[in-house]
């Protein structure tokens, strides 16, 4: 059985760490700016599901051959920086794929939704810092036991989805809000050069980090 004391004193600390601003959370807000919060729901669900393998991988110590790879670690980290900085720039000269259309706030041809999935997958587990971050902090919230994958684990999963959820949500919708608000002034070249600086920003914390 799950300890309740421990994942109570988990939930606030996750989501106050899902709520700070971050790739993920800084791509969210820009999605929800060029494509708005129902098609940015996709690239949630990939980073979800990035976010929980980092989570499950973190728990039963299988990260440790990650560590012990550092090398194809790397290269999967910069082909992933480097397409969402390419994304970026693509916003930045408003050509192709994530142009915007003044009349809807939206792509003429938005991205398809297995890419939004994809792009958010890559982005939650090309993340160092993120796996750095889970490895130090689930120890004390877990239980041990004879079966890596247990109860307690399983749980830790299911908050941290949940928490990054709400949270993407939260920056999505203000992005879209953003969007409007500068799109009923004409301005929707500074929308899409404001949301291709973010994500090219992206791009390059995730080759630097």
């Amino acid at each position: 059985m799950p300890d309740t004391t421990k994942l109570l004193l988990f939930l606030p600390t996750i989501i106050a760490i899902s709520a700070t601003p971050g790739m993920c959370m800084t791509l969210a807000m820009t999605l929800g700016m060029t494509v708005g919060l129902r098609r940015t729901v996709w690239m949630m669900l990939g980073e979800v599901a990035g976010v929980g393998l980092v989570v499950m991988l973190c728990g039963v110590g299988i990260s440790q051959l990650v560590l012990r790879f550092p090398a194809a670690f790397v290269v999967f980290k910069l082909v992933g920086g480097a397409y969402i900085g390419w994304l970026g720039i693509q916003l930045w000269r408003s050509r192709g794929a994530l142009s915007l259309s003044l009349e809807k706030l939206a792509p003429r041809d938005p991205p398809p939704r297995m890419s939004l999935v994809a792009q958010g997958f890559v982005t939650a587990i090309a993340n160092p810092k993120g796996w750095a971050f889970f490895l130090t902090l689930l120890p004390p919230f877990l239980v041990p036991s004879g079966n890596p994958v247990n109860a307690q684990l399983l749980a830790i999963v299911g908050i941290v989805a949940v928490s990054e959820l709400l949270c993407m949500t939260l920056y999505a919708a203000g992005g879209r809000t953003l969007a409007r608000t500068l799109g009923r002034r004409g301005n929707v070249a500074l929308i899409n050069r404001l949301a291709g600086t973010l994500m090219l920003g992206v791009g390059i914390w995730l080759v630097a980090s």
